[in-house]
């Protein structure tokens, strides 16, 4: 959780007004190779908008389909990037309760088999150990009550960005649209 809490900060995912830089930057002409490295270096949004800028570089005739295709291809490589160990942490979620429930299972096995089969049980030391064997169920509950809380407040985190990425993105097309060279109808 607290990787995930560093990892998705917005100045380290989609800083405030980057398309706003790039598309200054990219005013009069492209950038050097360097300006798009640091620009890929800059953020996940950064990287994103430089495979754009890469991709007009590499083909001067690139079509308005092709970049959208570069872009949805570094967007999509992005958002696995952010999405790292979230399937981890809804696992967690998921299963803390039924290992909590299973050590309870245990525990009342292993309760109800120590008692003596001739009658002469003790029925507070059998209240102790049954309130022993749910701590493992509150256990279970402790991991995944908050494990289940972030797991979706990082799904909605990834999504937001992955929204303000996809906007950035179609924002950038067109303006790099004017550098590309026309094709020869034919």
């Amino acid at each position: 959780m607290a990787e995930r809490l560093s990892s998705l900060r917005a100045s380290r995912v989609t800083p405030a007004r980057l398309i706003d830089e790039v598309i200054s930057v990219t005013r009069a002409h492209l950038p050097t190779a360097d300006v798009v490295n640091k620009l890929a270096d800059n953020s996940v949004l950064g990287a994103v908008l430089a495979s754009g800028l890469r991709a007009v570089m590499a083909e001067p005739r690139i079509t308005e389909d092709a970049l959208r295709g570069a872009f949805e291809s570094a967007g999509r490589a992005a958002v696995h990037k952010l999405e790292r160990y979230l399937n981890t942490l809804g696992t967690i979620a998921s299963a803390a309760p039924l290992l909590g429930l299973l050590g309870t299972v245990i525990g009342m096995i292993e309760i109800f088999g120590s008692q003596a089969p001739n009658g002469g049980n003790n029925p507070a030391l059998l209240a102790h150990g049954i309130s022993v064997a749910l701590y493992n169920t509150a256990f279970g509950l402790i991991i995944a009550i908050p494990s289940l809380m972030f797991y979706r407040y990082f799904r909605g985190v990834v999504d937001a960005y992955t929204l303000d990425m996809e906007q950035a993105s179609d924002r950038l097309v067109p303006h790099l649209m004017r550098f590309a060279v026309p094709r020869a109808q034919g």
